[in-house]
């Protein structure tokens, strides 16, 4: 529009009246107006001019503790793509499981046409929350659903499996695995795909091998002392996230351990920790400001869908995955079997 007024030497709201027919333009101005569409063959998207007549969407994003990934990337990417829809973005953290509800409903509350939602300690809570206020959602990473609700997210169980068999490629057979809370879908499809990839190597399961707890750094340091004390110690560990294979990391670093050569460590993510511990983590990149941005879509889509009055139709969006490899791992040293003192030498 800006081309076709400079072209005929008139404004672009000019231009505008030309397009929308008012009377209040000249025949000699609305003629030169018109040459200069034809000129440019300039056709009005008339899709886009409805879009443009919409009010905004309000987006509300809410998320906890249980979210994974980079909370900084996944905020770039709601963002990003917000402003592409035109749309507003309301933010709600949960501290726990208690306040879930009562961010829903204040989201709710303030008008939000939709919700982006991540991993909640009571996800299917906050499924029957929206449905009962008839809103709109696409749950990212939360897996398998209510029918009402879209998912974003990447193949986890494939994700996992390609990194364990990364693992057993280089000689490892003694993985330990670290994982968050039992009861996250995510999580459990990773595990699933790690003992896919075991069982298919003919690698015997060891439970010994397996701790399972929250998702918190602090976890992983207590998970990964519990490994490393093992008589028969595992030689890799692979975390189901990276702030847990973090942890493991500087588990080992207080014993006395070298990565990769002693212990081999890999996470899932791929946020800024990753390469700002040493050595730089191998981890599945974990693509959170391309999910934002997907899940924005996917949920503005349904929002326009409803406001005309059309049945809603939920999708179900898989991203792709990237296993990155770093300094973190290698091939298993060969060494006596030995257990180490778990004690932290006193400072004098």
């Amino acid at each position: 529009m800006n081309d076709v007024a400079a072209l005929a030497g008139v404004s672009p709201i000019t231009v505008s009246r030309v397009m929308n027919g008012s009377g209040r333009v000249d025949a000699r101005t609305r003629s030169r107006v018109d040459d200069a569409m034809a000129s440019l063959r300039y056709a009005p998207n008339r899709e886009a001019r409805k879009l443009a007549g919409r009010k905004a969407v309000r987006i509300g994003f809410l998320y906890g503790s249980r979210f994974v990934g980079d909370l900084g990337q996944f905020l770039i990417g709601l963002s990003d793509q917000a402003n592409v829809e035109s749309a507003q973005v309301l933010v709600e953290r949960c501290e726990s499981a208690d306040e879930e509800a009562a961010r829903l409903a204040a989201l709710i509350a303030a008008g939000v046409d939709g919700i982006v939602l991540t991993p909640l300690a009571d996800t299917a809570q906050a499924f029957a929350v929206m449905a009962a206020a008839d809103v709109p959602a696409v749950a990212v990473d939360c897996g398998p659903s209510d029918r009402r609700v879209g998912t974003v997210g990447i193949d986890d169980d494939t994700a996992a499996y390609q990194m364990t068999r990364h693992l057993l490629a280089l000689g490892h057979r003694r993985i330990g695995v670290i994982t968050g809370s039992p009861d996250d879908v995510t999580v459990a499809r990773r595990l699933a795909g790690h003992r896919f990839a075991m069982e298919a190597m003919g690698v015997a399961r060891d439970d010994a091998l397996l701790v399972t707890g929250m998702s918190s750094y602090r976890c992983g340091l207590d998970a990964a002392d519990s490994l490393l004390g093992l008589a028969n110690p595992p030689t890799a560990i692979f975390a189901t996230n990276d702030d847990l294979a973090a942890a493991a990391i500087a588990a080992a670093q207080r014993l006395g351990l070298d990565i990769p050569g002693d212990l081999t460590v890999t996470g899932f993510g791929d946020g800024m920790l990753a390469t700002t511990i040493w050595p730089a983590l191998t981890t599945i990149r974990h693509p959170s400001a391309q999910m934002a941005r997907a899940a924005v879509r996917s949920l503005v889509r349904n929002v326009y869908r409803m406001h005309r009055g059309v049945e809603r139709a939920p999708e179900h969006v898989r991203i792709g995955f990237e296993l990155v490899r770093r300094q973190s791992d290698a091939a298993p040293r060969v060494r006596p079997q030995q257990s180490w003192d778990m004690a932290v030498p006193a400072i004098s």
